[in-house]
């Protein structure tokens, strides 16, 4: 039997982890960065995630904030077997306006995130999805910086289950 790496070491595998000077879409400045997006274009990454995200989870929808919460959506409702939406980042004034795309009315939606910092884009697409008609209790990331997001979310009713927390990635 093969052991499977963890999901920590495949983001270490894949370089999901920089150090320097950043700053964050919170504005804060770090001497790290979390860069999700580039270590999800892996597939076997994307896969597992996907994979745990969809065992992890009772939903009816899957849902993602672009641009990063997109294909994190989009893995974890082919794991499950089940549809996903969009959170658009703002709403459009042309063709299908609004800022949800997919049937997410009156069903029970778990919306997926690839970093969480403060929760500001989790909170966002909550109330966006919220606001379409949804059911929203969980959020998932696949890394927790530990720098605010459970409790944020906890205010508003959701909780936050983070695949990876910051601090198991920077001991080791």
């Amino acid at each position: 039997m093969v052991n499977e790496k963890t999901i920590t070491e495949l983001l270490i595998d894949y370089k999901a982890i920089e150090f320097g000077d950043f700053i964050l879409a919170s504005g804060a400045i770090s001497r790290y960065y979390i860069d999700i997006k580039t270590a999800m274009t892996h597939p076997a990454l994307l896969n597992r995630v996907g994979t745990e995200f969809s065992e992890r989870g009772s939903f009816d929808v899957v849902a993602g904030v672009a641009v990063g919460g997109v294909p994190l959506a989009v893995a974890t409702g082919l794991a499950a077997g089940k549809e996903y939406a969009i959170v658009r980042s703002a709403a459009r004034d042309h063709g299908k306006a609004g800022v949800v795309i997919g049937d997410v009315k009156g069903r029970k939606v778990l919306l997926v995130e690839d970093v969480t910092t403060s929760g500001g884009s989790a909170l966002y697409g909550v109330e966006q999805l919220r606001a379409a008609g949804a059911t929203v209790t969980t959020v998932m990331t696949v890394v927790d910086r530990e720098q605010g997001a459970v409790e944020a979310l906890a205010a508003v009713g959701v909780r936050l289950v983070p695949l990876v927390r910051v601090s198991e990635l920077l001991h080791l």
